[in-house]
């Protein structure tokens, strides 16, 4: 039994490396102590721990102890998506953006300010609209979680504290074309 049990963990195991997967392992970010200004709290939460949790980095309060210093604003808005016959709204698009920009503790920019900008599609009906607010502020915080995701990322791409012209990450903004990868 414990043969087959081993035979079948390590197909598994080929199985996953055959078709490119890889676990994220440690991310290696430029900056060793990040200090985070704006942002809601949940945000700035999940952010320090997934920069903490996956890295030798850490994050400070005070911009002064800091080597590069993450400027966050975010935003939540409803639009119409759908109406019946009648006029009355039957689906909203549930938007979420977060802007970010990350400069050195001088000021200079190390990624320009960019944009995270998400939604999501919510029925809607009268007869259940303390549900449907409780489930928006759930769409919200999925979008949160989505948004700190891309960011982690997105800082990860960043590798010299003291970059030239060219090696100044380029803002990303939606519905924009995306500048071409790193080398």
């Amino acid at each position: 039994m414990i043969r087959r049990s081993f035979l079948l963990l390590a197909s598994s195991a080929l199985m996953l490396s055959a078709c490119g997967f890889q676990l994220r392992g440690q991310q290696n970010y430029a900056f060793k102590r990040l200090a985070i200004v704006g942002g809601a709290e949940p945000v700035k939460a999940r952010l320090t721990r997934m920069i903490e949790g996956g890295s030798d980095s850490v994050v400070v309060e005070s911009t002064a102890n800091a080597d590069a210093v993450l400027r966050l604003s975010e935003s939540q808005s409803f639009s119409t998506l759908t109406l019946s016959s009648l006029g009355e709204v039957e689906e909203y698009q549930v938007n979420y953006s977060l802007n970010y920009t990350l400069s050195a503790v001088d000021g200079s920019p190390l990624i320009q300010p960019s944009t995270i900008a998400l939604n999501r599609a919510m029925t809607y009906s009268d007869q259940y609209s303390t549900a449907k607010v409780s489930e928006a502020n759930l769409l919200f915080a999925d979008m949160q979680n989505d948004a700190v995701d891309q960011l982690t990322r997105r800082l990860a791409i960043l590798k010299t504290l003291h970059p030239n012209a060219e090696q100044v990450v380029p803002g990303v903004a939606p519905r924009a074309p995306l500048p071409p990868p790193p080398l």
